[in-house]
Formats: structure tokens, C-alpha cells, sequence
């Protein structure tokens, strides 16, 4: 069967599913806003907000995570690439596609461990749903 070039996955690095709170600024502006990341990646986030904002636009962003019984959280700057009108999510809102700028050694760090953690227990409840 021959693959056509839509069909192809040309991330470098695979999506994870996650849902976290996020809050980022644009730049310049001081009003921070919400949002939802859906899913991550070492270079990017696939994130919804209620916001309508360009592409090409920079944002800072602080995703907050559970580690173990507290919470943790890692700042990244990154560009929106992509921007669709949301019908997934409840309301009115926006998805967009988000390519990383600037992070930090340790916010990278903790984002690949997230990430990890994220990823192990997918496979843990797709191969015990897999049983049932």
C-alpha cells in the first residue's frame, strides 16, 4: 500500500494526551488568561483557550502539573503555528498548535519526565483496557 504524504507523521517527537491548566500572557500585555493544554510534546503544545489570538503571535506560558502530592509547574515561551475555531470543547473557544521558542534546562527537564510519566500511563491503561 502506498502512503500518501498527508498520511505521514512528520513530528520529531510524539504527542502525549494530557489535559492541564495553563496560563499565559501575550507579550507586552500584563492580563494573564487560561486555557487547556490537549496534548504535548518536547517541542510543542496543542492547546484550547477562549481567546482568539494571530498566528505568529509569542506567548509566555506556565503549565501547572501533579507531582506527586504537589503541584509543580514549568514556564515556556512559544510561537502559535496553527489556529482552528473549536467544535471539540464545550463554548466558544479556539485550538492552537504551539512551537516552543524558549525553555529552560529545567523546565525541559521536568516537561521530558512529565511527559514520560504521561506516556507510561497511557500504555498502562490502553493495555488493561485492551484485557476487559
Amino acid at each position: 500500500m502506498k502512503l500518501s504524504k498527508f498520511s505521514i507523521d512528520r513530528r520529531k517527537s510524539p504527542r502525549v494526551w494530557m489535559y492541564l491548566p495553563l496560563e499565559y500572557q501575550l507579550k507586552h500585555v500584563s492580563r494573564a488568561c487560561g486555557g487547556i493544554v490537549i496534548d504535548a510534546s518536547e517541542t510543542g503544545f496543542h492547546i484550547y483557550s477562549t481567546e482568539s489570538i494571530s498566528i505568529g503571535t509569542k506567548l509566555k506560558i506556565d503549565v501547572l502539573f501533579p507531582k506527586k502530592y504537589e503541584l509543580a509547574n514549568f514556564e515556556v515561551v512559544a510561537e502559535i503555528v496553527w489556529k482552528k475555531v473549536s467544535v471539540d470543547m464545550p463554548g466558544k473557544g479556539f485550538q492552537y498548535g504551539l512551537k516552543f521558542v524558549q525553555i529552560l534546562g529545567e523546565d525541559s527537564k521536568k516537561l521530558k519526565n512529565l511527559l514520560r510519566d504521561q506516556f507510561t500511563s497511557e500504555e498502562i491503561s490502553d493495555n488493561l483496557s485492551n484485557k476487559f
